[in-house]
């Protein structure tokens, strides 16, 4: 990860796994939707913690780049 403006998108599991609560998340994704989402194309920079977290490691661009790419386009 680059060190400029770094960001980390926190994630909080259920027991069963699902997703409860991920930072950085915009408002018309759900948690869960947000989470698959970033798994499918940062996957690689995410980092599974103790106690039902993990925490992707971004920059702030890359991070804008998926919450803009995450909206459905208004043409549609």
């Amino acid at each position: 990860m680059e060190q400029n403006n770094p960001v980390l998108i926190h994630t909080r599991f259920a027991p069963n796994g699902t997703v409860v609560e991920i930072s950085e998340r915009p408002p018309a994704l759900p948690a869960q939707d947000w989470f698959n989402f970033l798994s499918d194309r940062a996957g690689g920079s995410y980092q599974a913690l103790a106690g039902g977290r993990g925490v992707f490691r971004l920059t702030r661009e890359r991070v804008d780049a998926l919450k803009a790419e995450s909206m459905p386009s208004a043409a549609e």
